[in-house]
């Protein structure tokens, strides 16, 4: 019995194939970092990595010790479940040493929710900014309690 020849083309392809194949397993076993699979589809020694960073945000708590009152009022409004860096930025430094000024919050910060966007949901207030007052948002509302005007 003759058998029959594969075109050459055909055979190319197959070599063509097997060599990509080839080269991707390859370079997977050398790239891939060996803790890759310990927690499923992520590195494990990167939680380790991030652990070990210095943390930049002071938290809740660490206003509550100077800014207890705030905090009260907050707590009563809106915004209770908003972070304070969230308007005044990283504030681990300020926090550390009073000395050093938190970022001061001004009307910019609001629009980062506050600005119309269809993804957000209807009952998230939302203004159109050119329609509404150029101004500062903290002319017309007070941060810390923004449904009463000063």
């Amino acid at each position: 019995m003759h058998r029959p020849l594969l075109p050459p083309q055909i055979l190319r392809l197959v070599l063509l194939t097997l060599a990509i194949v080839g080269s991707y397993l390859v370079a997977r076993a050398f790239l891939t970092p060996p803790t890759f699979y310990q927690y499923g589809w992520f590195r494990g020694a990167a939680l380790e990595e991030i652990a070990a960073r210095t943390p930049v945000f002071a938290g809740k708590q660490a206003c509550d010790e100077c800014h207890s009152d705030i905090l009260q009022k907050l707590a009563k409004d809106a915004h209770k479940t908003l972070s304070c860096e969230a308007c005044h930025g990283v504030s681990r430094e300020h926090a550390d040493n009073p000395d050093i000024l938190p970022v001061k919050a001004t009307g910019n910060y609001c629009l980062r929710c506050h600005e119309a966007n269809p993804s957000r949901p209807a009952w998230f207030k939302q203004i159109v900014v050119k329609d509404h007052y150029s101004g500062k948002c903290t002319e017309c509302h007070l941060p810390h309690q923004p449904n009463q005007t000063p």
